[in-house]
């Protein structure tokens, strides 16, 4: 009878020490873990204000990245309204988050264009551009699609994209992909962690 109570005692403390601990819904990602990706690794680009940009100069911060561009007519802005009420879930710990708008149409989102678009949306955010090659280079080492689509009138076109973002932790490694749509509190759970 010892034994039993002894037994029953030591469960009954293991299980209220486990209470106390972090649960396990609580360490993992709303999002898709992609942490160890072999690719998504860095960048060189120019945001909207000129200067040059890799993934170092945002060390310390957690990153998000999208790919779009600013005549999308529906992704991109409900992203990146999505985005700026992410930023404030989080309240303080926004500032040590870094928003990167990647543009996948550089021939039309010029940095004066992007320097308009971008900080509409959250002043903190950042809008990155390069020439062609530049985002060809940039969008093979994330992986992402993306395709010109004429439109009817002659000249004008949309672009086809990979509609998911990139999440980076504050030393610089890739550890989630967002599919579009998620919502701002999925998100905001998972930079909280990130930060943490």
């Amino acid at each position: 009878m010892k034994r039993f109570l002894s037994a029953l005692l030591l469960a009954g403390c293991a299980t209220l020490l486990a209470a106390c601990g972090p649960s396990k819904s609580e360490l993992k990602f709303n999002n898709t873990d992609v942490t160890g990706l072999d690719y998504a690794k860095d960048f060189a680009l120019t945001d909207h204000n000129g200067k040059p940009r890799t993934l170092a100069d945002f060390k310390g911060k957690v990153v998000v990245m999208f790919f779009g561009y600013t005549q999308c007519p529906d992704v991109c802005p409900t992203t990146m309204v999505e985005m700026a009420n992410v930023m404030k879930e989080l309240g303080p710990d926004a500032d040590r988050v870094q928003v990167l708008f990647v543009t996948v149409d550089p021939e039309r989102d010029t940095q004066e264009v992007l320097s308009q678009y971008v900080p509409a949306f959250d002043k903190r955010f950042l809008g990155l551009r390069g020439d062609l090659p530049q985002t060809e280079k940039v969008a093979k080492e994330f992986k992402v699609f993306y395709q010109k689509v004429p439109g009817k009138q002659p000249g004008s076109y949309t672009m086809d994209h990979t509609a998911g973002s990139y999440v980076f932790d504050p030393q610089g490694h890739i550890r989630l992909f967002v599919k579009h749509g998620q919502g701002p509190q999925t998100l905001a759970h998972d930079i909280k962690l990130l930060l943490n």
